[in-house]
């Protein structure tokens, strides 16, 4: 085939593939945007710690609204853990409703926003997302509760703090 004897122009089959590259590339910055947009907000890359600064909502609120049975259910991460009381016996719910009252040391918690998270640990993704969140109104009073990505459980208090 020669130059002179070249196919015709098919303006479709462009359109398609200028359509694609544009689309590839589309895609492509916004997953960088979404990427880097995560982990400036402080929710981790591609926002992946969402689900776990959920999680810790939902047990803080559980605290506030003494609904402390809920509350152990999510810490330990077991929503049936009464069906098995041996199995938390070395942590037990007066124990947990004690630390969380009593011997808090955080005080009462009447509200609280969840504020940011850090990844902590190996890997991508880490093996540990520490949550911090400002209670009672008052962003000087925080508290940092560690989300173990193992065993979806929490812990307090937490390994360290991070400033924000």
């Amino acid at each position: 085939m020669t130059l002179l004897n070249a196919p015709a122009y098919d303006e479709q089959k462009a359109n398609l593939n200028r359509n694609l590259l544009l689309g590839a590339v589309s895609l492509v910055v916004l997953l960088i945007v979404l990427t880097l947009a995560g982990f400036i907000t402080g929710h981790g890359w591609l926002f992946s710690n969402l689900p776990v600064e959920h999680r810790v909502n939902e047990f803080l609120t559980d605290i506030e609204q003494q609904k402390f049975s809920e509350a152990y259910g999510i810490y330990v991460s077991d929503k049936n853990w009464q069906s098995t009381p041996d199995k938390y016996k070395s942590y037990p719910l007066d124990r947990f409703t004690d630390d969380w009252t009593r011997f808090s040391p955080v005080g009462p918690i009447h509200s609280h926003h969840v504020d940011k998270s850090v990844t902590d640990g190996s890997g991508v993704f880490g093996t540990t997302v520490i949550v911090g969140s400002s209670l009672n109104g008052n962003p000087d009073k925080r508290i940092f509760i560690p989300y173990q990505r193992s065993d979806g459980t929490l812990t307090y208090p937490a390994p360290h703090i991070f400033s924000y």
